[in-house]
């Protein structure tokens, strides 16, 4: 028989600490702003009302003269939301955190300090084994802004340019029907007693659902293909209207593309690359003066007879067919494409002050992490490593064995 435990008169409970979460302190930022030379780079990361706040909330921002000029944003802007104004780039390379809205070049590199961070798009065709072991020598952060989530898991910015590139496409589009642009004179939308334009969109992304949005306000008639049918659903339900819809088969597209007055194509790439839907024989039997808008051109194009051009000379003509095949569409409506990625920015920044910093935002959000490519000396992003054979970094695992 097992004895009762005696409690004695001299036990007592005695309660724990109560142990509560340890807040980071909070960081001043300092950040630069550097004018772009990038060939046709007219946006700016942070707007003068967004650089307000951040100053407003004690953080010092760095802005070099005449970098808003592209969208029409001037020193006086900034300087009036509180910024200070730099006229040599050395000076403005001291910040701590670097925006830049295009991707780093040699020039770049050279003036970054050790322990930076550094966030701008990234463009992997453009980039160089040199250029990614000098950012790895000099220990930077390295912050790919269109590859950051947001707390849906969607990307927030790319989502933005896409649906600024979709609305664009037929904007532009319209103009080249015009006489004035030496079009076949045609009005998208018709009007009473005269048919509109015909559409054909390709692909049921984000930008083939806003192109077909704006094509819908403006009074055409839409068809869009797609080869799944989960995006095509989508689409419908998205858009709330019934529109014709078609699997990519090319006996139906070959077809639909003879009675087009405007292709636009918004495929997404596959393996880095866009599938060619659109052959030189579907595009030598399209009508004389129709408009072919390949928004897919920075990933090869969707269209057989498509090459880049430029916003100087964005167009040229193939079976008198107008191509028009401009990468980086939204630097042609910079003002509406920079607000939209300061938008982004912004609170981000301001969430990482809270957090201790930069790097301490990186460790509390996943999101944030996905953007991060390079990381004090390390390769974070596997597409990065393998493509320059470079040791790959995870940085959940990273972060793991430091803590």
């Amino acid at each position: 028989m097992s004895k009762r435990p005696q409690i004695l008169t001299s036990f007592s409970y005695v309660p724990l600490e109560e142990t509560l979460e340890i807040l980071p302190k909070k960081r001043k930022l300092f950040l630069g702003i550097p004018k772009e030379t990038a060939f046709q780079e007219n946006r700016i990361p942070l707007t003068p009302e967004a650089v307000s706040v951040l100053v407003s909330n004690g953080h010092d921002v760095l802005v070099e003269h005449g970098a808003g000029e592209g969208s029409f944003y001037f020193d006086s802007d900034f300087s009036e939301a509180g910024a200070q104004i730099v006229y040599d780039k050395t000076d403005l390379y001291k910040a701590t955190t670097i925006i830049k809205s295009a991707p780093i070049s040699d020039e770049d590199i050279q003036l970054l300090q050790p322990n930076q961070v550094i966030i701008s798009t990234i463009h992997m065709p453009l980039l160089k084994a040199e250029m990614i072991s000098h950012l790895m020598q000099k220990k930077i952060i390295g912050i790919a802004f269109e590859s950051i989530k947001d707390d849906a898991g969607s990307y927030p910015i790319v989502r933005s340019m896409s649906e600024i590139a979709g609305s664009f496409a037929v904007l532009t589009a319209s103009k080249y029907l015009s006489n004035i642009h030496n079009g076949k004179g045609i009005l998208l939308g018709g009007i009473s007693g005269v048919p509109p334009a015909n559409v054909l969109i390709l692909g049921a992304g984000v930008v083939g659902e806003y192109a077909a949005r704006t094509a819908i306000g403006l009074g055409a008639t839409v068809k869009l293909f797609d080869n799944s049918i989960y995006r095509l659903m989508r689409l419908q339900k998205n858009i709330g209207a019934r529109i014709y819809t078609s699997v990519i088969e090319p006996i139906t597209l070959a077809e639909e593309l003879k009675q087009a007055d405007v292709a636009i194509g918004a495929l997404k790439p596959m393996n880095g690359m866009t599938p060619v839907v659109v052959t030189e024989e579907m595009v030598s039997n399209m009508k004389a003066g129709s408009v072919i808008m390949d928004v897919s051109i920075d990933r090869g194009g969707c269209f057989e007879t498509a090459k880049m051009t430029t916003h100087e000379n964005p167009i040229y003509k193939r079976y008198d067919v107008i191509h028009y095949c401009v990468p980086n569409i939204s630097s042609a409506v910079s003002r509406t494409a920079s607000r939209a990625i300061s938008n982004v920015l912004m609170p981000m920044l301001l969430q990482s002050a809270e957090t201790g910093g930069m790097e301490g935002l990186i460790q509390a959000k996943p999101g944030i992490r996905n953007g991060v490519y390079l990381y004090k000396g390390c390769v974070t992003n596997a597409p990065i490593a393998k493509r320059f054979n470079l040791k790959y970094t995870d940085l959940d695992l990273l972060f793991t064995s430091q803590s």
